[in-house]
């Protein structure tokens, strides 16, 4: 506080606690992924009703960071740009337990032997797969597994969305000052 003549004047202020930050952090990113991968003038009724559903959990959910991966994996399987869960992204082979790695670049998973030209591929195991399988599947479908992706899981699927914006989305900066 400034002490004027006649009033007092509030110079700065901290914020001690705010509920509301990780909400608005984690909204701020829906929003900015809707808004860069989305043409302004293209009626998408069913990005439309992620969005809401996406904004409406976002509201309510204790962790509403958890509730990221499941909307960008979303996001990106109905803009054509999800990358298949069941084959590997070069050769289209079924994907085995083992190995696999992910390939933000070819815009999805490799096995063993398309990795071997790869070394510095980020790996995933079968559990971070069976994550990603989980958080893809469609509204009716999903469970509650499908809203907790693996770290791995969430790292993959902050990856392909970075890759397929070109960047990374500016609200994820904010949205890490509030930690895991």
């Amino acid at each position: 506080m400034y002490r004027g003549r006649s009033l007092d004047v509030i110079v700065t202020a901290d914020i001690l606690r705010a509920p509301w930050a990780k909400r608005y952090a984690s909204a701020s990113l829906v929003a900015e992924l809707v808004d860069a991968f989305c043409e302004p003038d293209l009626a998408l009724p069913d990005v439309y009703d992620l969005l809401l559903g996406a904004v409406g959990a976002i509201a309510v959910a204790a962790a509403p960071r958890s509730l990221l991966p499941r909307f960008c994996l979303r996001l990106l399987e109905m803009l054509g740009l999800a990358p298949p869960l069941t084959t590997c992204i070069r050769c289209g082979e079924p994907l085995r337990a083992g190995q696999l790695w992910l390939d933000a670049q070819s815009g999805g998973i490799v096995d063993t032997a398309c990795a071997e030209r790869w070394r510095d591929l980020p790996e995933l195991e079968e559990r971070d797969v069976e994550s990603l399988r989980a958080l893809a599947l469609p509204r009716g479908e999903a469970t509650a597994a499908a809203l907790n992706a693996t770290p791995a899981a969430a790292g993959a699927v902050q990856e392909l969305v970075a890759h397929h914006l070109g960047r990374r989305p500016k609200s994820l900066a904010h949205l890490g000052t509030f930690g895991a």
